[in-house]
């Protein structure tokens, strides 16, 4: 009953702030997607379940499950609220656990797992599971009174503190040597893309002309009273677009840690545009340039990246504090997919995985943050080289087809085996 008027109250707020259409039919896909993850489970020998059908999910249950098949695994994925839950324990050997409310059925469905034997693995991609944190965060506050109800514990919790749960599996090296302070064995997977985003992103960049100085413009002709033809022609751009993509409620102060610098920028090449998705709040020093503002709600997955090409650079700060040093790169790995480059804030995780000056730029202080952005404003061609460094590194460790987890693909035969 409780995740059930979780669920209410989020798709309440998703209507209320995309309006009744936009909202609506997202809600719609979601009981869309809810009712695929019932009907195409199939037994076999991992099984995923999660709390949602978001991005999360997306990348920590779905594309990981096709990265295990792509090494021979038989894997499906199903949401905590599938009424069928409880006759799935018998179904599978491994049982991996994405950001779950703890509830009656899912209580059950450990018992029995634990009964037969069963593997239990907790995993995040967030430090969600730290109820502490997550109460601290522009994100929590910004949320529902319904949605406030699943962080009344560290979501997870229970599972993570369940000393029959011997391994965890994260994004990030930070939140690896978090759970490693619970005495549990720890495999990083990083956020992966999936095969059929990979070929999306390769349709996009076939047709799209934002890597060269033209853009593709259309025109409307007369050709009788009730005829009209359409010609499509290339003329020179001159507009360089600055991309941040929010996704979620909460990034307010994400932004705002590099306001000031996007206000020199755009005082400074009047060239320059910013695009911003998801619900972003911005600060009233920005109302001033609002006409080079381009804003956008949410996107399905193609237009989300069709979103991106048409950026000439992504930006990905984040406010320096525990919680978002949690957060994955695939800010990093989504803009290299479509050949954007990045900058991103100078944190453990995007240090790790930029060459600065490379394949992406990290910045820290705000002159930093300017002179690297200038840097791309004004050379087409270093953005040009960033751009596909980046997208050779994407396709090389970001993909479910090339991936590199043996460590934890073995861990996960080894324990097939013994319970075969």
């Amino acid at each position: 009953m409780k995740l059930l008027f979780i669920k209410i109250g989020k798709a309440f707020k998703t209507i209320q702030r995309e309006g009744i259409f936009r909202g609506g039919k997202r809600v719609l896909l979601f009981l869309g997607a809810y009712f695929k993850s019932i009907v195409e489970v199939r037994a076999g020998d991992i099984l995923f379940i999660t709390s949602g059908v978001g991005d999360s999910a997306l990348y920590r249950a779905h594309n990981q499950a096709e990265e295990l098949r792509t090494h021979g695994f038989k894997v499906s994925v199903t949401m905590q609220d599938n009424p069928f839950l409880l006759g799935l324990a018998k179904k599978f050997k491994i049982f991996i656990f994405n950001r779950t409310l703890q509830t009656a059925s899912t209580d059950k469905l450990i018992k029995k797992i634990k009964r037969q034997g069963g593997e239990i693995i907790f995993d995040t991609d967030d430090l969600v599971f730290e109820v502490k944190l997550i109460q601290q965060t522009d994100h929590y506050a910004s949320m529902s009174s319904f949605e406030k109800m699943q962080y009344q514990k560290g979501i997870g919790e229970e599972i993570l503190k369940d000393p029959y749960v011997k391994v965890c599996t994260t994004s990030t090296k930070f939140i690896a040597k978090i759970l490693e302070g619970y005495e549990k064995q720890v495999f990083v997977t990083t956020n992966k893309l999936s095969q059929e985003w990979v070929e999306m992103a390769e349709r996009i960049m076939e047709h799209e002309t934002h890597s060269m100085e033209y853009e593709t413009r259309s025109m409307e002709h007369e050709t009788t009273d009730t005829a009209k033809t359409r010609s499509t022609f290339h003329v020179p751009r001159f507009t360089i677009r600055i991309g941040y993509f929010s996704g979620t409620i909460g990034h307010n102060k994400d932004f705002a840690t590099i306001s000031d610098v996007l206000i020199r920028l755009l005082k400074k090449y009047p060239q320059v545009e910013i695009f911003l998705a998801g619900p972003l709040e911005l600060e009233k020093k920005m109302v001033e340039f609002s006409e080079r503002i381009v804003r956008s709600m949410y996107a399905p997955r193609k237009k989300h990246f069709e979103n991106i090409s048409a950026c000439d650079i992504i930006l990905a700060p984040l406010e320096r504090d525990i919680f978002s040093e949690g957060k994955s790169e695939l800010k990093f790995s989504e803009a290299g997919l479509l050949k954007v480059p990045i900058v991103a804030v100078r944190n453990s995780t995007y240090a790790d995985v930029i060459s600065d000056g490379v394949d992406g730029f990290l910045a820290e202080s705000e002159n930093e943050w300017f002179e690297k952005l200038a840097k791309l404003i004004e050379d087409g061609e270093l953005r040009k080289r960033i751009g596909e460094n980046a997208h050779e590194k994407t396709l090389r460790d970001y993909t479910t087809k090339n991936s590199h987890g043996e460590d934890y693909y073995e861990y996960l035969r080894k324990h097939l085996k013994y319970n075969t």
